[in-house]
């Protein structure tokens, strides 16, 4: 029952930011800006007006690195893109012509993804991997269990690092089959 008051909140929020994004240009550019530390108060009128503690790190910070990712990607709707499957598409057809997963660079934003030990360097390393995934035009993420994982993080972070290798490791090619050796 507590889980889903949960993603009910975290559902509101992607689509609350995406409307806002939507209905005001203003808005949007400001919270653009809420994944820098030197410009994320422009957004804690709107992350507090939500309820989001702005006092503690680890509670704050997932709300503005989703909601700047969301600005700054410009979606129409939630995706149904997880990040792991994100980082494997971002690098398919890539210069070394290796499939999205066998591709080094790929495997070096995994393995970095997984050596994060707490919410607020994750959520640096996401500023930057979520740049790239959607310059590679693949904004289509699921922005819901994002915001989920990054908040359960701080509470079970091996538990989310396994979902994200999982995700990243049993991607679904462009036909829309598993691939990988084990399907699920």
């Amino acid at each position: 029952m507590e889980e889903r008051v949960k993603s009910d909140f975290n559902e509101r929020f992607v689509l609350a930011t995406i409307a806002l994004c939507k209905k005001s240009k203003a808005i949007a550019a400001k919270l653009r800006r809420a994944d820098n530390p030197n410009t994320e108060y422009q957004s804690w009128e709107f992350l507090g007006s939500f309820g989001v503690d702005l006092d503690t790190d680890y509670k704050r910070l997932p709300f503005t690195t989703i909601a700047a990712a969301i600005a700054k990607a410009k979606i129409e709707e939630n995706g149904t893109l997880r990040l792991g499957d994100a980082i494997v598409r971002s690098y398919e057809n890539g210069k070394d012509g290796k499939n999205g997963k066998d591709s080094e660079q790929a495997q070096a934003k995994l393995r970095r993804l997984l050596a994060c030990s707490e919410t607020p360097e994750l959520c640096r390393v996401l500023r930057t991997l979520l740049a790239l995934v959607s310059s590679r035009g693949f904004g289509n993420l699921d922005y819901i269990r994002l915001l989920r994982q990054i908040r359960e993080f701080h509470f079970d972070s091996k538990k989310i690092q396994s979902q994200w290798a999982q995700e990243f490791y049993h991607s679904i090619d462009n036909q829309g089959q598993l691939s990988g050796e084990t399907q699920l």
